[in-house]
């Protein structure tokens, strides 16, 4: 793809009782307090548990809720194809890391490039954000070549409590911008 091609996405902002309703499985109140139609894989098993993490910070944290995850919403379709955004604002030496999870039915579609690109250009447009990384399981070769794509390089690895190993890729804030 082209650096121009590709679907348009808006990443689009959950209040803290619609998370809480996502993490709760609870689709009608999550549905109530979106403002955007949710899909079936945003309320399903399979991101509960980011929702679950994402409905606590913003309680202990409220700030972060214009960092965290949200959806990445396909605004000429009027769909919601997944889920994408920040761990959390920029920590102490300006690193904020990334977090995109497309709906399996709207895969090989450019919308995880589109999300990343959206996050990659807030970044790059807040003066506190120096470092934008990425941590991906060694075996996710799709998101690994979406993030050397975009001008992450390796630069160590991780367990996570969860996931396991993980490479850790990062950039510089503002490089692939212009």
């Amino acid at each position: 793809m082209s650096e121009g091609s590709g679907p348009r996405v808006e990443l689009v902002r959950l209040d803290p009782g619609t998370l809480r309703a996502l993490a709760d499985g609870d689709r009608a109140a999550a549905e109530a307090g979106a403002p955007v139609p949710l899909s079936a894989y945003l309320v399903g098993e399979e991101c509960r548990p980011v929702w679950a993490i994402r409905a606590v910070q913003v309680l202990v944290d409220p700030p972060s809720a214009d960092w965290i995850t949200g959806v990445v919403w396909d605004p000429d379709r009027r769909l919601a194809v997944g889920k994408a955004g920040f761990h959390g604002p920029p920590d102490a030496s300006g690193m904020v890391e990334v977090g995109y999870s497309i709906d399996s039915a709207q895969r090989r579609q450019g919308y995880a490039r589109a999300a990343l690109r959206a996050m990659l250009a807030r970044a790059a447009a807040e003066p506190a954000v120096t470092t934008v990384r990425a941590s991906i399981a060694p075996d996710n070769v799709v998101s690994r070549d979406l993030v050397l794509g975009e001008g992450f390089v390796v630069v160590g690895e991780q367990i996570d409590e969860e996931d396991g190993l993980e490479i850790v890729y990062e950039v510089a804030a503002g490089t692939r911008l212009g």
